[in-house]
């Protein structure tokens, strides 16, 4: 049975697409009205759960201040925040890639998120949740994803330290840590790099933005009201390591090459 949302007031950000579509449809299944905040015209999303649109660059603070300030002003009060909007790309290395890279990144994944709890927390006068989206490269390194790594990063340091700050409003605060998800993100992918991704994640195969919602959604709920401060992984178990079938055919790359003789 899912988990209602009844009577509760949700505000998601980039709600227009993958995880956070999934999670606006899965809220407004369960009951919540949903406030979505999207760069993008979610206008008709909106009217089809009853919810409201706002048009929202998370980058921008007066326009996240906006967002939260309209949805208390609209329902009464905010109870649930998903802070989801972000961006990914600006490939390359440390020592190639632009600082207007890492700005972008920041600007986005970072500050966007740190705009949001900031201006939500004032409206959840009945305490409540906010979830953030990080991401599994927000735990560990990534080659020639720095400016993505590295804002990632500072979600799961946002979310801990509000978790803590904002523990005595009752509001609990938790990250998400995504690995591989089937999303817009991931569709400059080709087919080759897709199917070397599926052979190294150990259950073999991307996740879902339902699969991520679900997470989240549990989050929201009173049955996670002892979870707080966490950066919870939702990857396959990918960041745990290689699968079976990657680790062995390593090994027979290996074996197959001739082993170097050395003179000394």
């Amino acid at each position: 049975m899912m988990f209602l949302l009844s009577g509760k007031i949700a505000v998601i950000t980039g709600g227009g697409s993958g995880i956070g579509l999934a999670t606006v449809k899965r809220f407004a299944k369960a009951g919540a009205k949903v406030v979505i905040g999207d760069i993008t015209d979610q206008t008709q999303l909106a009217e089809e759960i009853g919810g409201l649109y706002i048009q929202t660059d998370v980058s921008k603070e007066e326009e996240v201040k906006f967002l939260m300030d309209k949805a208390a002003d609209t329902f009464g009060q905010i109870d649930l925040v998903f802070n989801n909007a972000g961006v990914s790309g600006m490939k390359g290395r440390v020592t190639e890639n632009p600082v207007s890279n890492y700005k972008r990144a920041f600007e986005i994944n970072s500050m966007g998120i740190l705009h949001g709890m900031k201006h939500a927390a004032g409206h959840m006068v009945r305490g409540g949740a906010i979830i953030n989206t990080a991401s599994m490269l927000g735990l560990r390194g990534d080659v020639n994803s720095s400016p993505y790594v590295s804002s990632k990063f500072s979600v799961v340091g946002l979310t801990v330290t509000a978790a803590l700050e904002l523990a005595s409003k009752n509001i609990r605060v938790n990250c998400i840590c995504p690995g591989k998800i089937a999303t817009p993100m991931v569709n400059w992918e080709t087919d080759a790099q897709r199917q070397a991704t599926k052979l190294i994640i150990p259950l073999g195969r991307y996740g879902t933005p339902e699969e991520v919602a679900s997470l989240v959604h549990y989050l929201c709920t009173d049955e996670a009201a002892y979870i707080t401060g966490q950066a919870i992984s939702i990857d396959g178990a990918l960041s745990m390591g290689l699968s079976v079938e990657a680790y062995e055919q390593l090994l027979l790359n290996v074996n197959e090459k001739p082993i170097p003789q050395s003179n000394c």
